[in-house]
């Protein structure tokens, strides 16, 4: 008998969810950097063995949202609450638990297995872990707990083992060479994005959107070319920076990431626009892939 389904994480911002889900998926589906809100989408990465077919979804870190691009973030995470067969709740070990209590009590409802994930032990100790353990188990009972460390690869094997277990009989969902549920142009604009928020400080990556406007596929060869969104003529300024300099940075590092990617010599031209306001503006979001309520 065939095995399928869905396993869904979802968490609060910056406790390592995007980390754990390249760790399952053996692959870097998402990024994952050690700023908060570095998923801005719902991103499903395909595991495929002959007897079953794994579609792990990495979402946005709840939050309670401030502008448009945010309610489009905790949407995704609360569509991953609908279609899950597993869902894998992940926090860490100095996360306060009270922060995103309407979320929780939705996740404590659910009927389907939960799995709660305690990340990055490796920061905490026996004694702390027990205490961490013991409050979880109140807020979500009927959750199984384990703790892992998806940076040192502790637990996963676990986990994955668990997983397996969990999921019900059916058949796959996808083809089984896919990989991802995203086209190529999606993570042209996710690993440029990360590297614009490895190299800038402050508000700056959270006001940049990037849009791939360009993609030719050659044999030895892909010309990429992609626009980088900023909100404000000053934002413009410093992504590029003095002549050029801080933009030929991101763009030479998101070329390299990109050839391991794809496993080809790309080509690669960036530039920057001014869209004022893209992160209040619902046609933009539209336009950039956020969901509408």
């Amino acid at each position: 008998m065939h095995k399928a389904g869905f396993v869904n994480i979802v968490g609060n911002p910056n406790v390592g969810k995007s980390t754990l889900m390249n760790q399952l998926v053996g692959e870097r589906i998402s990024i994952a950097t050690f700023k908060a809100q570095t998923t801005r989408h719902r991103i499903m990465g395909i595991v495929n063995t002959d007897e079953m077919q794994i579609v792990f979804s990495d979402t946005p870190g709840v939050l309670k949202p401030n502008y448009k691009l945010q309610e489009s973030m905790l949407a995704f995470s609360e569509s991953a609450l609908q279609d899950a067969d597993v869902l894998l709740y992940v926090t860490d070990v100095v996360e306060n638990p009270e922060k995103n209590r309407d979320f929780l009590d939705k996740v404590a409802k659910m009927t389907i297995p939960v799995i709660l994930l305690i990340n990055k032990i490796d920061e905490s100790d026996q004694q702390k872990l027990g205490d961490i353990v013991e409050k979880w188990h109140t807020l979500l009972p009927n959750a199984e707990i384990l703790p892992i460390s998806a940076k040192n690869k502790f637990g996963v094997d676990m986990l994955l083992a668990r997983i397996k277990e969990l999921l019900p009989d059916s058949p796959p969902y996808f083809d089984k060479e896919q990989l991802t549920d995203k086209p190529a142009r999606f993570f042209v604009n996710e690993i440029i994005r990360e590297k614009i928020l490895l190299y800038y400080d402050k508000e700056i990556p959270y006001s940049v959107e990037v849009r791939c406007e360009s993609f030719k596929e050659k044999d030895n060869r892909i010309d990429i070319r992609a626009v980088i969104y900023v909100e404000r003529e000053s934002q413009k300024g410093i992504i590029i920076g003095h002549q050029g300099v801080a933009l030929k940075k991101v763009s030479t590092e998101a070329r390299k990431t990109l050839e391991k990617f794809f496993d080809k010599h790309i080509f690669l031209e960036t530039y920057v626009k001014v869209d004022k306001d893209w992160r209040q503006n619902a046609k933009e979001l539209e336009k950039f892939g956020y969901e509408q309520n």
